[in-house]
C-alpha cells in the first residue's frame, strides 16, 4: 500500500488492487457541503422590537392591575395605557415582520398547542382586547354625566376592572412564551437556554414596565414599583448568568456586540434598580431610573436575539456540541 498526492493536494492512500482512496480532509466548521449547517432565523429585527414591546405590554398590565387592587388610580391609568401601547406594537412589529397582514389573520385559523407561534398569536390576540378595553375604561371621566354616553360613563369603570384584572391574567404567558418561542428552534444559543430564557424575559417585562412608571407615575405612588424592579432585577441577574454558563453555545452572550448588549443591559439594570430604591420622592432621579430599567431591558432583549443569530451563522456552536453529545453516549455504551 503506497501514498501518492494528487494534483489537489490532497493526500491519496494506493491499495494492492490499484484502486485508490481519498483520505478525509481535515475537518473544519466554515460549512456543509458548501452551505452553512443552520439555515440563519429569518426574523428581521422587528422580531428583536416584538420581544421587547410584548414583555412592556405584559409588564404594564400587571402593574395596572396591582395598581388597582390597591387603589393608586394614577399608577393603573399609566399601567393600562402602557399595556396598550405595548400590545398595539407589538402586533404591528409582528404582522410587519411577517410581511402581510393577512399572514397575522390566517395563524389565528388554526390553534396548535405545541406549537409556540401559534400558541403566542393566541395568546397576543387574547391580550389587546383586553388590555385595550382596561385602557380606554380611563376616559370615562370625559364622558358628559347624562344620557346614553352618561350610561357608559357609569358602566366603563367596572367593565375596565374586569378587562384590567383578565389582561393581568393574561399577562404572565405573554411575558415568557417568547422566551419558550427562541428555545424551541435549533439555533444553539436559543435552544441550550430552554431553562433560563423565560426567566430572563420575565425578569426584563416587569423592569420595563417598573420604568415606565415611575417616569410617568406620581412619586407618590410609585414605592410598589421600587420593590417590583428590585425582584425582577434579581430574576433578570440569576436568569442571565446561566445564560453565560451553557458553555460554548453561552458564547455569544458574553462576547462580541451580543455580548456587549447584554452587558449594557444587565449595568442599566444594575444602575436603574439601585437609583429606583434612592429616589423616594425624588422626580428627576425616579425618572433617570425609569429610563435606565427601560433601556436595559431593550438591550437585553436584542442581545439575546442577537445572540442567537452569532450562533446560526457559527456551524461550531452546532458541530461541537454534537460531537461531544455522540462522544459521551460512544462512552457510556462501551461502559
Amino acid at each position: 500500500m503506497t501514498d501518492t498526492t494528487s494534483p489537489d493536494g490532497h493526500r491519496r492512500r494506493g491499495r494492492a488492487g490499484g484502486g485508490e482512496q481519498l483520505t478525509v480532509p481535515p475537518a473544519d466548521f466554515s460549512s456543509y457541503y458548501g452551505r452553512p449547517v443552520l439555515k440563519a432565523p429569518v426574523w428581521k429585527y422587528d422580531i428583536a422590537g416584538y420581544l421587547f414591546t410584548g414583555g412592556l405590554a405584559a409588564g404594564g398590565a400587571l402593574i395596572g392591575a396591582g395598581a388597582q387592587v390597591t387603589r393608586r388610580p394614577e399608577l393603573r391609568t399609566v399601567g393600562r395605557w402602557t399595556a396598550l401601547g405595548g400590545v398595539t406594537a407589538s402586533t404591528y412589529l409582528l404582522i410587519h415582520d411577517l410581511g402581510r397582514p393577512d399572514r397575522f389573520h390566517h395563524m389565528l385559523r388554526v390553534a396548535k398547542l405545541t406549537s409556540p407561534m401559534s400558541v403566542g398569536t393566541w395568546i397576543l390576540a387574547a391580550f389587546g382586547p383586553l388590555a385595550g378595553v382596561a385602557a380606554v375604561a380611563e376616559l370615562a371621566s370625559l364622558l358628559p354625566q347624562h344620557g346614553v354616553l352618561g350610561l357608559a360613563r357609569q358602566l366603563a369603570p367596572p367593565v375596565g376592572d374586569a378587562a384590567g384584572l383578565a389582561a393581568a391574567a393574561v399577562a404572565p404567558a405573554l411575558a415568557t412564551y417568547t422566551g419558550v418561542l427562541l428555545a424551541d428552534t435549533a439555533v444553539p444559543s436559543w435552544h441550550d437556554a430552554y431553562p433560563s430564557l423565560p426567566f430572563v424575559f420575565a425578569g426584563s417585562a416587569l423592569a420595563a414596565a417598573s420604568g415606565v412608571g415611575l417616569m410617568a407615575a406620581p412619586a407618590a405612588q410609585t414605592a410598589p414599583l421600587r420593590r417590583l424592579a428590585l425582584a425582577a432585577a434579581t430574576v433578570e441577574m440569576v436568569g442571565g448568568r446561566r445564560l453565560e454558563r451553557l458553555g460554548l453555545t453561552g458564547e455569544p452572550y458574553a462576547r462580541g456586540r451580543s455580548g456587549r448588549l447584554i452587558t449594557a443591559g444587565r449595568v442599566l439594570l444594575a444602575a436603574g434598580t439601585a437609583a429606583a430604591l434612592v429616589s423616594r420622592r425624588s422626580r428627576l432621579l425616579a425618572a433617570i431610573s425609569g429610563a435606565a430599567l427601560v433601556a436595559s431591558s431593550v438591550a437585553t432583549r436584542f442581545g439575546v436575539f442577537e445572540a442567537g443569530r452569532v450562533s446560526a451563522r457559527d456551524p461550531k456552536y452546532t458541530v461541537v456540541p454534537q460531537r461531544e453529545r455522540l462522544a459521551g453516549k460512544n462512552t457510556a455504551t462501551r461502559a
